[in-house]
C-alpha cells in the first residue's frame, strides 16, 4: 500500500487489499491485547491472594473468563482452514411452508442475523428483499461484511424450524413454520470465476420495494439467469441499474463458486451429508416456543432454553459447536458440548 502505484489500481482491488490489511491488523491487535490482559490478570491474582482481597480476586476471575472466551474466538478462526472462510458472506433466506407464519419467521431470522452482525461489529448490506403478502418477508438476500463472516455463518446453512402459537391464527393454534438459509462466500475478485456472457439472460424491471421516485419510475432492478445451471439472481435495492447488475453478478459468482465446491465435495463422498443438512424438511435447528421453550441444533445436540436471546442474535454458541463438531468429526451430548465450549 505504500507503493506510489497502489492507488492507480482498480477500486475493487484496492478495497480487497484494504480488507486483507484490516484482517491482519485485527489479528495483531487482538493478540497484543490478550497478552497484555493476561499479564494484568496474573499480577492482579498474585496481589489479591497476597492481600486476601476477595473483590480483586473476583475481578481477576472475571477477566480470566473473558480472556478464555476471546481465546476461543481465536481458536475458531485458526480451525477455519478453507481459503473462503475469511471472506464476507452472502446470505439468502427464503420462507417455506407455513404461509404468513413462514414469512414472519423469515423476517425474524433476518433480524437475528442482523443483530448477530451488529454484536460482532460487522456490516449488513441488503441486496434484494421481497415483502410478504400480509406480514414478514418472502425472501431476502444480504451481504455480511466483516472478517471471517463466511467462516462463521456457514454454520447457519440449512432449514430452520419454528414452533409457536401463531399470532396470525384467531383460534390461537400452534403452527410449525420453515425457512431455508443459504450462505455463500463473497468471492469478489479474490477467486476468479469465468462467466461467458452468452450463458446469461439479463432482464430489467421496475423495483417493487421502496427506493425513491427514480427507482420506481425506471427499470433499475436486474434479474440474471445463468442458463447452463438455471441459477437465477436478482438485485433491486440499488438506485441505478448498473449497481444492481454489479451486485447481481457478485451474487451469481458466489453461487457458481459454491456449486463447483459442492461438485468437488461429491468426489470426496461428502455431498450426501451436505444435501441431508440443507434439504427441505431436514431442519438443522428447531426454535420451540410451545409447549416448552427450547432451541436445539440437531447436528450438534446443543440446546439453549433462552429462545428470545437466540433470536436477538446470540447464536455464537451454536456456531462454535458446529465448527467444533465438524473439526473433530464427532457429536457430543449437550452437557459434554457445553463443557468443551466453556459455558
Amino acid at each position: 500500500m505504500s507503493s506510489p502505484h497502489f492507488w492507480t489500481r482498480h477500486q475493487e482491488e484496492i478495497q480487497r487489499i484494504n480488507q486483507e490489511r484490516s484482517r491482519l491488523l485485527e489479528k495483531i491487535e487482538v493478540w497484543t491485547r490478550l497478552k497484555r490482559e493476561l499479564e494484568e490478570a496474573k499480577v492482579l491474582t498474585e496481589l489479591a491472594l497476597e492481600e486476601e482481597d476477595l473483590p480483586s480476586l473476583k475481578e481477576a476471575s472475571d477477566l480470566v473468563k473473558s480472556l478464555k472466551r476471546d481465546v476461543q474466538g481465536l481458536t475458531l478462526r485458526a480451525i477455519m482452514e478453507d481459503p473462503e472462510d475469511k471472506l464476507n458472506a452472502i446470505v439468502a433466506i427464503n420462507a417455506g411452508t407455513g404461509g404468513t407464519d413462514a414469512q414472519d419467521w423469515c423476517q425474524l431470522l433476518f433480524r437475528m442475523y442482523t443483530r448477530w452482525a451488529e454484536r460482532n461489529h460487522m456490516e449488513v448490506q441488503v441486496n434484494d428483499i421481497l415483502s410478504g403478502d400480509e406480514a414478514g418477508i418472502k425472501n431476502v438476500t444480504f451481504t455480511v461484511i466483516g472478517p471471517y463472516a463466511y467462516g462463521f455463518l456457514k454454520a447457519e446453512n440449512g432449514i430452520h424450524r419454528l414452533v409457536r402459537i401463531s399470532p396470525f391464527d384467531a383460534s390461537g393454534r400452534r403452527h410449525t413454520s420453515f425457512a431455508s438459509v443459504s450462505v455463500y462466500p463473497d468471492v469478489g475478485e479474490e477467486i476468479v470465476i469465468e462467466i461467458d456472457e452468452k450463458d446469461l439472460r439479463i432482464d430489467t424491471f421496475r423495483a417493487s420495494g421502496p427506493g425513491g421516485q427514480h427507482v420506481n419510475k425506471t427499470s433499475s432492478a436486474v434479474r440474471i439467469t445463468h442458463i447452463p445451471t438455471g441459477i437465477v439472481v436478482q438485485c433491486q435495492n440499488e438506485k441505478s441499474q448498473h449497481r444492481n447488475r454489479e451486485m447481481a453478478m457478485k451474487i451469481l459468482k458466489a453461487r457458481l463458486y459454491e456449486l463447483e465446491k459442492k461438485k468437488k465435495e461429491a468426489k470426496k463422498q461428502e455431498l450426501h451429508q451436505n444435501q441431508k443438512e440443507i434439504s427441505w424438511g431436514n431442519q438443522i435447528r428447531s426454535y420451540v416456543f410451545n409447549p416448552y421453550r427450547l432451541v436445539k441444533d440437531h447436528r450438534t445436540n446443543l440446546e439453549v432454553g433462552n429462545v428470545e436471546a437466540v433470536l436477538d442474535g446470540e447464536i455464537d454458541m451454536f456456531i462454535e459447536a458446529y465448527l467444533y463438531v465438524k473439526k473433530n468429526g464427532q457429536s457430543l451430548e449437550n452437557r459434554e458440548l457445553r463443557m468443551v465450549l466453556g459455558s
